[in-house]
């Protein structure tokens, strides 16, 4: 949590931004795994609702009243029974005041003040993602939850997202300490990859120095010889000889995500076919710290790394024809189906449950959701200081999409397939840092960067 002064700033300015009405922000509940008291841990918070509130407890909602100039914290205090269990929390007035709000009730009461006081003003919400929340809002507001995501404020969102989308120096702060844990659970991974050893072995691993060093993981780790599926989770599958295998992994500390990617050769050494592979991918990922800037659109950024890569594999035989006309017409995306990046901060795809139209793009830019690979862009928007991304330019071979686009003759102009039989068995490479937009450029985040370059790796991996 920061400072008091943090949250008052943000409240405030959210104020101004949305002008009007009553804005209410929905914290999280706690979520069962398998039956109500053994929910999953460690709990997490709603981002929004930590942005403007600070506090990390279940069962709390805020309302800022935008016409009045006031600020509530709604929640039950716990009682003994809880503190047996679970130990002593602060009352709900408590974690107000760390905050800077002065007005607090219980949470029976904001039905009441709802329907009462408020009842005749606009009412300002963010979608919902958790059925208790969209619950929560049909009871408050009558709206059935079908209809929630089309009844959430526009006015909320832009302003939320044009908050948190530019990081504030202590955010940045936070962002480089959890690339830091980041470091760790990458190279662990590097250190003990292996023949024989297992995916679930290491993926473990990852997700125990994640647990040791912060919160725990900003999402699900990937770790798999099967590269070539994105989010391959890992299995109990021995490390093969002479493969690839991929390591997709980040942590949550202190609210605050890392996220990066590394592909790895099982044996420590690339062979000629993966190292020409991957000269290619890591060409693309270091590319974008020469174009990315303020005022640069990322969806050039991403076409520009798919003009580079469309050229490298043309060099191979993999590709052919004009590179302009073979990008326009989607033909990299055989290897690239996804985009160059996404937002990143308090979530590891930052505030995407807000609409990515909102998060990613802006009325200048808008989404392709007609052309296969474009339209899975997250991230396309002009580029401005402060903000932070990933950069992570993939190959991908797979199987059943050169099958399917050889059946169809798509891109047949542009795309080697008596070759690209040849390579079904390869998985995909992948390479991810976070990159942050300063003022005249781009840095990764990151004290150390995580080995990459194919000789650095291999004498990495010999340790």
């Amino acid at each position: 949590m920061f400072d008091k002064e943090t949250y008052i700033r943000r409240r405030t300015e959210l104020k101004r931004l949305v002008g009007k009405g009553i804005i209410l922000l929905f914290g999280n509940n706690e979520a069962p795994a398998n039956y109500p008291a053994n929910g999953y841990a460690p709990f997490r918070q709603d981002s929004s609702f930590l942005y403007y509130f600070g506090q990390h407890r279940d069962g709390l909602v805020g309302v800022i009243d935008i016409d009045n100039d006031e600020e509530w914290l709604f929640g039950d205090d716990i009682d003994v029974e809880d503190i047996v269990w679970m130990g002593y929390t602060p009352s709900v007035s408590d974690l107000a005041a760390e905050v800077g709000v002065n007005k607090t009730a219980p949470l029976a009461d904001l039905s009441k003040m709802v329907n009462g006081q408020w009842s005749m003003v606009n009412k300002h919400f963010l979608p919902p993602y958790r059925h208790d929340t969209k619950i929560q809002i049909m009871d408050l507001l009558g709206i059935h939850p079908s209809k929630q995501k089309e009844a959430a404020s526009i006015d909320l969102i832009k302003a939320v997202v044009k908050m948190r989308a530019t990081k504030e120096p202590q955010e940045i702060e936070a962002i480089e300490k959890a690339c830091n844990v980041g470091y760790a659970m990458h190279t662990t991974a590097q250190l003990l990859i292996k023949p024989g050893v297992t995916e679930r072995f290491i993926g473990g691993q990852v997700d125990g120095i994640a647990r040791s060093l912060a919160q725990g993981v900003s999402f699900a780790t990937i770790f798999s010889q099967h590269g070539e599926i994105m989010h391959g989770n890992p299995s109990d599958a021995p490390l093969e000889d002479g493969r690839l295998v991929l390591c997709d992994a980040g942590c949550e500390l202190n609210d605050y995500c890392s996220d990066n990617t590394r592909t790895m050769p099982v044996n420590g050494k690339f062979t000629q076919k993966q190292l020409e592979i991957y000269s290619i991918v890591e060409a693309c990922h270091d590319y974008v710290l020469e174009v990315a800037k303020p005022g640069v659109r990322y969806m050039d950024v991403h076409f520009a790394v798919c003009r580079l890569m469309t050229d490298r594999l043309k060099e191979l035989g993999l590709m052919r024809g004009d590179t302009e006309e073979a990008v326009r017409a989607g033909a990299h995306a055989m290897f690239l189906p996804h985009g160059l990046g996404h937002m990143m901060g308090m979530d590891v795809h930052d505030m995407e449950g807000l609409g990515q139209i909102y998060v990613g793009f802006d009325e200048e830019t808008r989404p392709n959701l007609e052309q296969f690979g474009t339209n899975c862009l997250r991230m396309g928007r002009k580029l401005e200081p402060g903000f932070v991304v990933t950069d992570e330019p993939g190959i991908y071979f797979i199987p059943h999409l050169i099958d399917l686009w050889k059946k169809e003759g798509h891109c047949k102009e542009f795309l080697n397939f008596d070759l690209l039989e040849a390579y079904k068995d390869f998985g995909g490479i992948r390479i991810e840092d976070d990159l942050l937009i300063t003022e005249d450029g781009c840095r990764f985040l990151g004290e150390k960067r995580i080995p990459y370059h194919p000789k650095e790796l291999e004498k990495f991996m010999t340790k």
